[in-house]
């Protein structure tokens, strides 16, 4: 009814624009509303479906946030870039820790978390049509970025066979021709698998051959287990030629709230991401910048404490799935796990089964890509006894 008349109003005929239909389907919003249900109705649920830290950020950090706050320079708008000093310490971070020299003026942009990055390099980058080279499984944002530019995925297999690296002389050659962009994710999520340097040696060639620009995804750069250090794409001579790497504050020191990540790498790239999101943004607020750059430039043992939480999680996991004969491959870094489902089940049913009978959320993995079937994603993002009790519910499921 129309307020002021009494009289019925019609529908406003809106239209939504034609990339709002191609977005994909937000397949984990199911899983979370499932899990709500259940938690509801009053259930003890274990959630290790997702990807949200649960430890706090590092009181150094939020100390220096609460500080800046009462800075007047930054109650006004920031540079649209961002600050320089902070651009500094992220690249004073990666030459401590990987021995990359980046100049923070044009090899550093600054994003609202590193998600808004790898969508935002596929509008920079691809025009409708064009074809992306994505990982299969991955992080399903990858798809909106490249759903968004009106382009193409072709899916790069990560098999384990293969140690869920890409086989790039398996993908066809209409592909690779047609490849403009290709996102590449270690340590990886979700698999939880590594990568080393002649495998990034090997993707710089590749990408060099074929005129194809490199985004490595490493978010879960700081997490790696049994004294195996991640490494960054760009240690590679030549990588910054061909391409760039996202870097987020969200794992490393538990900010995924803050939304604080990085493009790093080719001049012209970084150019293209802070044009976009000058017509996007006007960068983080100041006080944030402050605290960020508290965090890379200052004591790093929070790092390795939480590395170290980590691996006891994984540790103590592992050590149950063995007892009741759930053989996994073990993850190498980042805080996931990737673990087969019994054979009469999809991973999808796994999941309910997991959730109906035993009250936990673990991730299909089919939600990650075609390739994803046959395996659920768990995180270690919970306390070692609870990731016990998780077990102990699916041993009493009797399927191992």
């Amino acid at each position: 009814m129309n307020p002021t008349s009494g009289r019925a109003v019609s529908a406003f005929p809106m239209q939504p624009a034609d990339r709002l239909q191609q977005l994909p389907t937000q397949f984990f919003a199911k899983l979370v509303r499932k899990a709500n249900e259940q938690i509801a109705a009053g259930h003890d649920v274990i959630n290790l479906g997702q990807g949200n830290p649960d430890r706090p950020t590092p009181p150094h950090i939020v100390k220096a946030l609460q500080g800046a706050a009462e800075n007047p320079l930054y109650h006004k708008y920031p540079p649209f870039n961002g600050y320089l000093f902070l651009k500094q310490a992220v690249a004073q971070r990666y030459l401590e820790d990987y021995g990359v020299e980046l100049d923070p003026e044009s090899e550093v942009a600054i994003l609202f978390g590193g998600k808004t990055g790898l969508v935002e390099i596929a509008q920079c980058l691809l025009n409708p049509g064009d074809v992306c080279l994505v990982p299969d499984p991955g992080y399903p944002d990858y798809w909106s970025g490249v759903a968004l530019a009106g382009a193409r995925m072709a899916f790069m297999p990560l098999k384990e066979s293969h140690n869920f690296l890409p086989d790039y002389d398996s993908l066809t050659s209409s592909d690779v021709d047609k490849a403009k962009l290709m996102f590449i994710n270690y340590p990886n999520n979700p698999t939880g698998a590594s990568a080393n340097l002649p495998f990034y040696e090997e993707t710089v060639r590749f990408a060099a051959k074929h005129g194809i620009v490199v985004a490595s995804d490493f978010a879960y750069g700081a997490i790696g287990f049994e004294e195996q250090k991640p490494v960054s794409f760009l240690q590679v001579p030549g990588a910054k030629e061909v391409g760039v790497e996202f870097y987020t504050l969200s794992k490393t020191y538990n900010m995924a709230g803050w939304r604080v990540g990085f493009c790093l790498g080719n001049p012209e790239i970084v150019r293209m991401i802070n044009l976009i999101q000058d017509h996007y943004y006007c960068s983080l607020f100041g006080g944030i910048q402050e605290a960020a750059a508290t965090a890379l430039t200052g004591p790093q043992d929070c790092v390795s404490e939480l590395v170290s939480v980590y691996a006891s999680r994984r540790s103590a996991l592992y050590t149950e799935l063995d007892r009741i004969g759930w053989q996994a491959k073990r993850s190498q870094g980042s805080f996931f796990t990737w673990l087969p489902v019994p054979k009469a089940y999809t991973s999808e049913s796994f999941a309910d089964l997991l959730l109906n009978e035993a009250k936990i959320v673990v991730a299909p993995g089919v939600g990650f890509g075609e390739h994803g079937e046959g395996y659920v994603r768990l995180g270690l993002l919970s306390s070692e006894d609870r990731l016990r009790e998780a077990v102990r519910r699916v041993e009493a499921l009797g399927l191992f």
